[in-house]
């Protein structure tokens, strides 16, 4: 059981690495520096919509499991 734990914890942490990764900056390039966000534009009130919303939601998810395999093994393993 312990070694079944480790092996989906090892693939939820690939696939945080790579929900990660694949993530946009919330800022672009020197524009984003100087301008700020994109705060109360027409275009974030879609943003639900996007990929990258659907990105971030799925990071959230990941990290909890994640986190809670990782408790669960550390009270298995001790």
């Amino acid at each position: 059981m312990t070694i079944a734990i480790i092996v989906i914890q090892l693939i939820a942490c690939v696939a945080l690495c790579a929900v990660v990764l694949l993530q946009s900056g919330k800022s672009s390039g020197l524009s984003g520096a100087i301008g700020g966000g994109s705060g109360d534009t027409f275009l974030a009130k879609n943003k639900a919509k996007t990929l990258d919303a659907r990105l971030a939601r799925l990071t959230k998810w990941v990290a909890a499991v994640f986190i809670l395999l990782t408790l669960v093994l550390d009270f298995i393993i001790k």
